[in-house]
């Protein structure tokens, strides 16, 4: 969980499971996971120090990293990197290349509308929330890539791309509308802050609202005490670094087809002896 502007999400626990984090890193010799034996000791440790939810977020992210890094430096980000980014305020800037071509404009869009949340915090919430399936409609009737509620979708989407129509399936609407309602959700996440009636930062108490609904940030004080809230705040802090370009997903490689075998050449037929 982020920054220390959070009370009662076991920061004490998260540092120290941070620093087991860099220490499997230190060992590995880079700034990624390279070693699945490594990978998974860091795993053991950090579960032996803070169990589930917020503190196992460092180690989420570095994950999330697991095969290279990116971000145009041409070198690893390191373990500091990556938990900054994923303890931050989900402002930075969005790498093009990490989201479909067509959807880039959608989401800078969503992601301007306020300063509370930027792009990446819209890419990865799509990404949690549908894997940026379009036309996916779920068990409880959310639809489309931003998996918004129709009575949400209804108050906050508009005809985005101009088509004559207003859908939670078209991703141009759904995304704006993600954008629209994650910053209705950050000015009343700012407002129980300010009151003293919960603790945390704006952005997780939104993303828990978007996903739980802002009555459950009330009853806890807060973001609440379960794997659900924490690994959903988790799960999208863990994925900001890859759309910021840090860390790229490694590269599928896959083997060329074996050529087919060679046709067996018929053996040649003696000439008849004509003698």
């Amino acid at each position: 969980m982020s920054s220390g502007s959070e009370e009662g999400t076991g920061d004490d626990a998260g540092e120290a499971a941070s620093a087991a984090v860099r220490n499997a890193l230190a060992v590995s010799g880079c700034g990624c996971l390279l070693s699945p034996v490594v990978l998974l000791g860091a795993v053991v440790v950090i579960i032996i120090i803070g169990g589930f939810g917020v503190i196992l977020a460092p180690l989420i992210a570095l994950i999330t990293a697991f095969g290279g890094g990116g971000g145009g430096g041409g070198g690893q980000p390191s373990a500091d990197d990556l938990i900054a980014v994923f303890q931050g305020d989900g402002k930075g800037e969005l790498d093009p290349a990490a989201v479909p071509a067509d959807l880039v404009d959608p989401i800078q869009k969503a992601g301007a509308l306020c300063d509370a949340i930027g792009p990446t915090v819209i890419a990865a919430q799509i990404e949690r929330e549908s894997n940026y399936n379009r036309t996916l409609v779920g068990p409880d009737g959310a639809q489309g890539i931003s998996q918004l509620p129709p009575a949400v979708f209804a108050r906050f989407g508009e005809d985005e791309d101009g088509n004559g129509k207003t859908s939670a399936l078209d991703p141009a609407d759904s995304i704006v509308a993600q954008g629209r309602f994650l910053c209705d959700l950050a000015g009343q996440a700012q407002q129980l802050i300010d009151s003293g009636a919960a603790n945390g930062s704006v952005l997780d108490l939104a993303l828990v609202g978007y996903d739980q609904g802002l009555d459950a940030v009330r009853q806890a004080q807060g973001v609440p005490k379960t794997n659900e809230a924490q690994g959903y705040v988790a799960g999208v802090r863990a994925l900001l670094a890859k759309y910021e370009g840090l860390v790229t997903p490694p590269p599928t490689t896959t083997s060329p087809p074996a050529p087919p075998p060679a046709a067996a050449t018929p053996a040649a037929t003696p000439a008849p002896d004509t003698q």
